[in-house]
């Protein structure tokens, strides 16, 4: 989840794309409580778990995916071959992500170890196996289902933080970007965007997974090691590719509008099958495809805002990435609360939801002030 505040000399800076990760990112919570409900009732033979209300809310990841493709491009293409080099590329990315997916582990370790050290199924997990996971947490090593350290036995790459998985993905993007793709002349990208485009189009489209939906990668069971590299391989490129071809059209209202469209677009109703045909799947290549863009195209364009509007820019994007990784460990302790209490709907636990929502957000802004912001400075002002 690359963050728009990026060094770019004297290229103007995208403030409302930092604010509209900072929406994102409060959508996939909110989206998380929803999931919880779905959970806890299929857990509990109490229904067919099917999440509801917020039914796209896993769209936020490929979202984030396009997003940082952009500023990607924007932030690195024009210094290659002026002194700037992988080794340089790759310690910015490390210092921007890590030091909050190694915050990530040990949280998640410590409510791991709060809730009881057991499997969904209450199978108690020994201690050793509980430190494996958080070594490969903070080494970003998936863990294959069944293994040992697979602790909480549902098939997680990063069982003490789930949504590590789009920042497994995300590195490698990093990665083909650094060593591959930013040598492509803008012809070979267009050709790569479309060939990625049309794979994860005829993924969506057959649903593989069987879930009916694009909601794969956080495992490495049957084909989500798959269906995860194309959600991230095809809207990374597809953003890339703009910020070579980015030219604004101004447009005012640009982040309230955007933010309509993401609460709209995450909140339709799954669509069943037809014809033998995924249509949820066509209806999330028709976000991923043109909704998406045109959402950061026109919040790039616009034009600068009020201070105060700055600030809350500014403090949304702040919050986005550590929001995102610790979010998911408080999850984790909820999901059991409501497996545990037969809850499935917010009607039934709003003063416990609620709460834990507005929980999730101070914590990932004190996250933020007194950790990530500092960390990163200090790592920043070593090189």
């Amino acid at each position: 989840m690359e963050k728009t505040n990026e060094l770019l000399g004297s290229k103007p800076h995208f403030a409302l794309l930092d604010g509209l990760r900072g929406v994102a990112a409060l959508l996939v919570v909110w989206y998380h409580l929803f999931e919880g409900f779905a959970f806890a009732e299929a857990v509990n033979g109490a229904g067919e778990g099917v999440i509801t209300v917020i039914n796209h809310g896993y769209l936020a990841v490929d979202f984030f995916f396009l997003l940082s493709g952009f500023v990607m491009g924007y932030a690195y293409d024009e210094r290659w071959g002026k002194g700037f080099t992988v080794r340089e590329f790759f310690r910015r990315r490390l210092i921007r992500l890590h030091p909050m997916v190694l915050f990530g582990a040990l949280f998640g370790a410590l409510t791991f170890l709060l809730g009881g050290a057991q499997q969904w199924d209450g199978s108690p997990v020994a201690l050793h196996f509980v430190l494996l996971a958080v070594v490969a947490g903070c080494f970003m090593i998936p863990a294959l289902p069944g293994v040992g350290y697979e602790v909480r036995g549902n098939g997680e790459m990063f069982p003490l933080n789930g949504p590590s998985w789009s920042l497994f993905f995300e590195y490698i993007g990093n990665i083909l970007y650094a060593l591959a793709i930013r040598r492509l002349a803008t012809r070979w990208l267009v050709a790569l965007v479309v060939l990625l485009g049309l794979l994860l189009t005829g993924f969506a489209l057959t649903d593989p997974s069987g879930y009916g939906c694009l909601g794969v990668g956080w495992t490495l069971d049957g084909v989500n090691f798959v269906g995860g590299l194309l959600r991230m391989a095809f809207p990374y490129s597809l953003g890339l590719l703009m910020s070579r071809r980015f030219k604004p059209c101004r447009i005012k209202g640009a982040f309230l509008l955007s933010t309509v469209l993401l609460l709209v677009l995450f909140h339709v109703p799954a669509i069943a099958p037809a014809g033998g045909i995924c249509l949820n799947g066509l209806y999330e290549m028709g976000c991923i495809i043109v909704v998406f863009p045109l959402i950061v195209w026109l919040s790039a364009s616009a034009a600068q805002g009020t201070p105060s509007q700055e600030a809350l820019y500014r403090g949304l994007g702040q919050l986005s990435y550590p929001l995102y990784l610790v979010h998911y460990p408080m999850m984790y302790l909820f999901y059991a609360w409501l497996i545990r209490e037969q809850r499935y709907g917010l009607a039934d636990c709003w003063q416990v939801a609620l709460p834990l929502y507005a929980g999730c957000v101070l914590f990932g802004w004190l996250v933020y002030r007194y950790y990530e912001a500092p960390v990163r400075k200090r790592l920043a002002g070593r090189g």
